[in-house]
């Protein structure tokens, strides 16, 4: 019988701290070569990525094929993609911009099935369910989630331990680039007054009860987040580490 995990939460459960490479660029050939290089999990971007729906579902195909698994970022806390997304196979999703407690319920109400939330039934025939080979897929769905939200606004600041108390949400990750221009410092990660509302938020998430996820500030290393009590970071994206490669060798101008 087709039976399907949720690896990266089991990770996250046994006490592992994970680290997932952004996939910006929508090539499944790139995603591929990268679980093939050492990187198990991709994080592929709805959001700020090339990748639309059709892409995704050839790029999750390309990380499993290769052993990996991946976690998808959606373009917003949209119930119709969050179910379409689950439909194709995904498990792992990454939710921006959630600023209260509110929008954390519904989304965990997008991403499941009655009586915790209202995600649409078609579970006979989606790929989530091997098209129909996994008979209890919909019995199991809602306990292989795991759902990240995103505290990237200062409007998020003081509900933080109400999002981390919904029911569903697994994770509270931090992007500083938004949370920054929401503080009226777009770019600015090494200001002061940045570097201590991400202190701050830190602490927060720390105290609610969700795990805490982020990527560095520009002077932080991935083992310092560690150190600090993160359990997943992601800082390289595919498109910035082929660049950089790219450029290094370069002929010469």
């Amino acid at each position: 019988m087709f039976t399907k995990e949720n690896r990266i939460k089991r990770q996250l459960l046994t006490g592992a701290n994970i680290e997932a490479m952004w996939c910006q660029s929508a090539s499944p050939t790139i995603v591929e070569a990268a679980v093939y290089a050492g990187w198990p999990i991709v994080l592929i971007d709805n959001e700020h990525g090339f990748a639309g729906l059709e892409t995704t579902i050839h790029l999750v195909r390309a990380v499993e094929s290769a052993g990996g698994s991946v976690i998808v970022r959606v373009p917003w806390n949209d119930p119709v993609y969050l179910k379409q997304i689950l439909d194709i196979g995904v498990q792992s999703l990454m939710i921006p911009m959630i600023g209260t407690a509110r929008e954390a319920a519904a989304a965990v109400a997008a991403c499941s099935y009655p009586p915790r939330g209202w995600r649409g039934y078609a579970a006979g025939v989606v790929r989530a369910s091997g098209y129909g080979a996994d008979p209890g897929y919909g019995r199991r769905a809602n306990d292989e989630l795991l759902i990240i939200a995103q505290i990237e606004e200062v409007r998020a600041l003081d509900n933080i331990s109400e999002i981390g108390a919904v029911d569903g949400i697994d994770m509270l990750f931090i992007g500083p680039n938004d949370l920054s221009g929401s503080m009226g410092r777009l770019e600015g990660l090494d200001d002061p007054e940045v570097i201590t509302a991400v202190a701050e938020v830190e602490k927060k998430i720390s105290a609610s009860g969700a795990m805490l996820g982020g990527f560095p500030l520009p002077s932080t290393t991935n083992e310092e987040l560690f150190g600090k009590g993160y359990r997943f970071v992601a800082r390289h994206c595919d498109v910035w580490l082929f660049r950089t490669a790219a450029a290094k060798v370069a002929p010469s101008k």
